[in-house]
């Protein structure tokens, strides 16, 4: 337990950041859900539409230092390629 008035401050901050956080993963996990279930599906123009939210999504999180910027290009890369293998 956090002893100084400092401490007491920084785990309150941590805690509503963390809030924040698993909210804005969870937020672009659910977009990327989407997109995966539209490829397993084999519906294209519904995958394309889920892609239109997602990659808006991941980029976002990227930015905000929820995934690293290369890890959201790679999702966004591989995607598109299942994507246009639908076709």
């Amino acid at each position: 337990m956090a002893n100084t008035s400092s401490a007491r401050k920084a785990a309150r901050k941590i805690a509503r950041r963390t809030e924040i956080n698993k909210a804005r993963r969870s937020r672009m996990r659910g977009e990327l859900r989407k997109v995966e279930e539209a490829i397993a599906s084999g519906d294209r123009n519904k995958a394309l539409e889920a892609m239109k939210n997602a990659e808006p999504a991941l980029m976002r999180a990227a930015r905000q230092g929820q995934v690293h910027k290369n890890t959201a290009s790679r999702k966004v890369s591989r995607l598109t390629h299942q994507i246009a293998k639908i076709a």
